[in-house]
């Protein structure tokens, strides 16, 4: 099949509105307005290059695309009805694949798991809201949370990692969320550092548990941690 210029910018400017809903994460996506209302028609060959291009797309799930396949190979009729209304019930079906899948991660936080099951008993909208925007603001409060522990569940923390969640804690949900990925790791190495240091200020220690404790030293964030809680007993 053959297609113009005009007749790809009709169809791209047709998908566009249909490709915010597509998108099974944070893309920025109307919730207010129903997929069927969003979505345009034109002539059967921009209804199928619009269809081609949601194929195309790594955003589409695998209910839209098995949809848009039907529609491809059935009749002009079906790829109407597939850009009106069977689009919005595909990717509903893949939002809730998307929000079933975090509820089946022992990782997802109770924030995260709250927000998730009333998306997943509320409407398309709901779910579409909460994959766009939603899902960040509960896994920020999780975030909170988890350094919120880190400060004060354990007292023996220390003086690097007490900073820098403090840190985390006034400054963004981006902030926390690399004090999490990152930076905790480096803030422990600090802190592990210091105890090293000072196990090697120690009076009289072995040279056994000297060299132990300079290899730490020079070694990863995770060496200086199994030093302090296993190393060093071993000795």
């Amino acid at each position: 099949m053959k297609l113009t210029r005009a007749a790809l910018a009709v169809a791209a400017g047709a998908l566009a509105p249909a490709l915010l809903l597509s998108t099974p994460s944070f893309a920025a996506a109307p919730a207010a307005v129903p997929a069927a209302a969003a979505a345009v028609v034109g002539s059967d060959t921009e209804n199928a290059l619009a269809i081609v291009k949601l194929l195309a797309d790594p955003a589409s799930g695998k209910a839209v695309i098995r949809e848009a396949n039907k529609a491809l190979s059935g009749t002009p009729e079906d790829r109407v009805a597939f850009l009106t209304t069977g689009l919005a019930k595909a990717q509903d079906e893949d939002n809730k694949v998307t929000i079933l899948r975090l509820l089946a991660d022992p990782a997802t936080g109770k924030g995260v798991r709250r927000e998730a099951n009333k998306a997943l008993d509320g409407t398309a909208a709901d779910r579409v809201a909460f994959l766009a925007t939603g899902l960040a603001k509960a896994q920020d409060e999780d975030n909170k949370v988890t350094i919120l522990k880190v400060l004060f569940a354990n007292p023996s923390t220390g003086k690097a990692v007490k900073r820098e969640a403090n840190k985390a804690l006034d400054g963004t949900a981006a902030d926390r969320t690399a004090f999490l990925k990152t930076g905790l790791r480096l803030a422990r190495a600090q802190d592990d550092r210091v105890d090293v240091v000072r196990i090697l200020a120690r009076p009289g220690i072995s040279d056994a548990l000297r060299a132990a404790a300079e290899k730490a030293l020079n070694g990863t964030p995770e060496e200086l941690r199994h030093f302090l809680t296993v190393g060093q007993y071993q000795v």
